[in-house]
């Protein structure tokens, strides 16, 4: 006899090229979380994830010289942001100058998500940041 798991998921993905920069990612992004209801229920969270997703792809488009796969994973309690990139290369926090142009992308993240990680895996890297709301938005 089968169980049948409880956790219900939704999820969405998308490849970025490093010509399509990081303004489609944070429109693709704020349209699927407009379909979580999020606008009018957690709109600030909307807007930290969607800089966050912007701060990602711009990592795997700069840094890692590659296109980047966006995943967005709801499971009721946890939205996974996962961007993938072709570099082994793990990302590494810097602590730039006050009149630094650049470098806070993973102090963004820290900020912004609720918890992040990266590790390798085949053919490159996943950096995944998980967003909880103080409340359920919606069920899907």
């Amino acid at each position: 006899m089968t169980e049948e798991s409880s956790l219900r998921a939704v999820g969405w993905a998308r490849s970025l090229p490093v010509s399509s920069g990081a303004k489609e990612a944070r429109d693709w992004t704020r349209a699927h979380l407009a379909t979580l209801g999020w606008e009018a229920t957690a709109p600030d969270l909307v807007d930290s994830v969607v800089l966050a997703v912007s701060e990602l792809v711009t990592n795997a488009h700069v840094h890692a010289r590659s296109a980047a796969q966006l995943i967005l994973t709801w499971d009721q309690e946890c939205l996974h942001v996962t961007v993938h990139d072709a570099s082994p290369r793990l990302p590494e926090q810097r602590h730039p100058d006050a009149g630094a142009t650049g470098g806070r992308g993973l102090l963004l993240v820290e900020a912004l998500a609720d918890t992040w990680q990266a590790h390798r895996c085949p053919r490159g890297k996943d950096v995944v940041a998980c967003f909880q709301p103080l409340t359920r938005p919606t069920d899907t």
